[in-house]
């Protein structure tokens, strides 16, 4: 939230820190993807005596947890500030996350997913927070492409890093050594981020502001709901490649374990890549008398029908042919990731609820990945191959497409039920 004081970061203090919040979401993603590479292990599902659905059900323990408390977290960003909640749950989940290189049952390995997806529900609720508060339109598209990277370069580097360490070592020592190496982003969060946890004075007055938009209010809004489904079209995607992609290329394209990271690092790198390009690009057409809206749906459209060349790969008789697009349809998904994030998030949502409404929609984009996870093994478990998972990714990019194009317009979002002085409608 906003203090009134002290002033706002300088642009170069406003960037460190965005790449600092980028490098936090990277961590975070790091940490609940790196067990998607354990989960292709022989070793571990032995340990564990995994089936396709018990894996199925560990991918997705973090979703539940995670998808439960984005409203929460988005509550504490927006009455809290983001410098302590994210601080506090930061340490939280490094530590979980270390902890399950020592579990020895099941039952102990889901409860620590269930904690590290608990904690890690603050990261983007507080990260758009923070990017409202400090960035305009016309920078608002690069702002969340390079938070974006963030999300995106963690699978992309915990698929590799975590095959490294089940090469080299063991999943035990992936999972500690992860965790623990995460705590050192606290150092510079600490000292960069400035102080906005308010006095009771600010907190009453947050109260007020947070009033003005109600939570029947963001409910009723086609706006929010459609953020809702284009958020958990574009994650169930997403997040299948988190969760089963190393798997698939082992199974299905017989890869080793170490060459399924290293195109599970493709495939992620060029979202990441792409995220921030067109997040720039549409930013530019914007600056130069651009409709906002109507350039971010084209945009968004645009990366929700390029990510359905997936099917292309699931059906692909060619190894190098299967590969190819498979990185391709996730990198051209790219193209709706910033545009998407900031039309249903910051455009078209007043100001004052921006960590209410990104915490209501990642609801629906954690439940993309427990049903992402869950639903996946399940098919696969019933038809013995990956095309069938993949099918229903396309069915879902379509719903997002149509998603896109009918329900963001600017008159459907959250109304402001009340004014003040001090505040008006972003």
């Amino acid at each position: 939230m906003e203090t009134g004081k002290p002033a706002r970061p300088g642009t170069a203090s406003r960037w460190a820190i965005l790449t600092l919040l980028a490098i936090g979401v990277l961590i975070s993603f790091v940490d609940r993807t790196s067990i998607s590479s354990t989960l292709a292990d022989a070793g571990f599902v032995q340990h564990f005596a995994l089936t396709d659905v018990d894996r199925g059900w560990i991918n997705a323990a973090f979703f539940w947890s995670y998808g439960l408390f984005q409203v929460p977290m988005g509550w504490v960003a927006d009455r809290y500030g983001v410098k302590w909640p994210y601080a506090i749950s930061f340490a939280l989940w490094c530590l979980a996350t270390a902890l399950m290189g020592a579990v020895t049952a099941l039952a102990s390995l889901v409860v620590m997913r269930l904690i590290i997806g608990m904690a890690e529900a603050i990261v983007i609720p507080a990260s758009y927070r923070w990017i409202r508060n400090h960035f305009g339109e016309s920078q608002n598209g690069l702002a969340v492409g390079i938070l974006a990277m963030g999300n995106k370069f963690g699978p992309a580097l915990g698929a590799p890093v975590g095959a490294w360490f089940l090469v080299n070592y063991s999943w035990q020592v992936m999972f500690v050594a992860t965790g623990l190496v995460g705590m050192i982003w606290l150092a510079p969060w600490l000292l960069m981020v400035r102080n906005d946890l308010p006095s009771k004075a600010e907190l009453t007055l947050a109260n007020r502001s947070a009033r003005t938009v109600s939570l029947g209010s963001i409910l009723a809004s086609p706006v929010v709901w459609g953020g809702m489904i284009t958020n958990f079209c574009y994650g169930y995607f997403t997040f299948f490649c988190m969760t089963w992609m190393p798997a698939y290329l082992v199974e299905q394209r017989n890869l080793s374990i170490s060459r399924s990271g290293l195109f599970t690092f493709f495939s992620f790198a060029g979202i990441a890549i792409v995220a921030a390009l067109a997040g720039w690009a549409a930013d530019r057409i914007i600056a130069r008398g651009g409709n906002p809206i109507l350039v971010r749906k084209i945009f968004t459209i645009a990366g929700f029908v390029g990510g359905c060349t997936v099917l292309l790969g699931a059906y692909a008789h060619s190894l190098n042919v299967a590969l190819f697009w498979n990185v391709l349809s996730l990198s051209l998904l790219g193209l709706a990731t910033a545009n998407n994030l900031v039309l249903s998030r910051l455009t078209l949502i007043p100001k004052q609820a921006i960590g209410l409404v990104t915490g209501v929609q990642q609801v629906a984009t954690s439940l993309a990945g427990g049903v992402a996870a869950s639903l996946s093994g399940w098919l696969l478990h019933v038809s013995g191959s990956y095309d069938l998972p993949m099918l229903v990714i396309l069915v879902f990019l379509l719903i997002g497409a149509l998603a896109t194009a009918t329900l963001f317009r600017p008159e459907w979002a959250p109304k402001v039920t009340e004014t003040h002085g001090s505040l008006r409608q972003a």
